[in-house]
């Protein structure tokens, strides 16, 4: 490989973008950390699996076919790798360890310097994540009391998670992957109907509805300002069926309803989940609920 490259000038702020949380574990995706080395996934690969013994589990893992879909799903996955043709296998993510022995393994300046940035981003990451501990801590306070005297925030986030219904919850800047997986299993709740209430909606929004249950009819409510196109429309219902889209000017904020019955606020556009602090909460008072309803319908 060539030496003679400059190194990429890309801030904390971007490569935290790049950073997912997969099985616990904070990781990058093989495919962003070949272009931030400037080579090609391939041979970055290549270069994992001649050095086997240094990736052991905690370094580096395999995506499951799950797990992949996710990251399609954020488009994280749309752009092709340079000269592989597309993915025609699983993508490795590194964790922070791994990323570390990648450049050693790489062997080249540029490697070196970008791997010190990219170290410099996890430290930021998780001088957010302490920082912000209080936080989850207020959450309820009553529920966490409950939790061993251990007060990690991997055994809260675990704990918030395992819970049959969280009625609010709180996302925050990067935890697209988080954000992704808890509107899923509201919308997976849907029995016969579902309706969004959003006014930016495109096809990041159509990437979450498909995950319904078969036989959902989806109604999507907006005032057309995302990028939902006709075509969008006819090709999810192509696979998926059926989706509705009726314009509307009566709504600044998001909802999301299931079964007409259950009612969630949503503080951000569903294409947007995750790529800033948002919350979600239920709506429990009934009133409120069929005066909703009556409104959309």
């Amino acid at each position: 490989m060539s030496e003679d490259k400059t190194p990429m000038v890309i801030g904390s702020t971007e490569i935290q973008k790049m950073i997912y949380t997969f099985r616990g574990k904070q990781v990058m995706v093989d495919r962003d950390l070949a272009e931030l080395y400037q080579i090609e996934t391939k041979y970055l690969n290549r270069q994992r699996s001649r050095n086997a013994d240094r990736f052991p589990e905690d370094f580096c893992f395999q995506l499951t076919k799950d797990e992949y879909e996710v990251l399609r799903c954020q488009n994280v996955t749309s752009k092709p790798d340079s000269g592989s043709g597309g993915r025609r296998y699983m993508p490795y993510v590194f964790t922070e360890q791994g990323i570390a022995m990648l450049s050693s393994v790489l062997k080249s300046d540029v490697a070196t310097i970008v791997s010190i940035n990219i170290m410099r981003a996890f430290v930021a990451m998780r001088h957010f994540l302490i920082g912000n501990a209080t936080i989850f801590e207020r959450l309820d306070r009553v529920e966490l009391k409950q939790l061993e005297t251990d007060q990690k925030l991997e055994k809260v986030f675990n704990y918030i998670a395992t819970q049959t219904e969280v009625k609010q919850h709180i996302f925050f800047d990067g935890q697209i992957y988080d954000a992704f997986s808890f509107i899923v299993d509201i919308i997976k709740k849907a029995k016969t109907k579902l309706v969004l209430v959003d006014n930016y909606v495109d096809t990041n929004t159509l990437n979450l509805l498909c995950k319904k249950n078969n036989g959902v009819d989806v109604v999507i409510a907006t005032a057309g300002k995302g990028n939902l196109t006709a075509k969008d429309i006819t090709t999810f219902n192509a696979q998926y069926s059926k989706l509705t889209v009726k314009t509307t000017n009566d709504f600044h904020d998001r909802f999301l309803i299931i079964d007409d019955m259950e009612v969630y606020h949503i503080g951000a556009s569903l294409k947007d989940a995750g790529k800033k602090s948002f919350g979600i909460t239920k709506i429990e008072d009934e009133t409120l609920i069929k005066s909703l309803l009556k409104k959309i319908h």
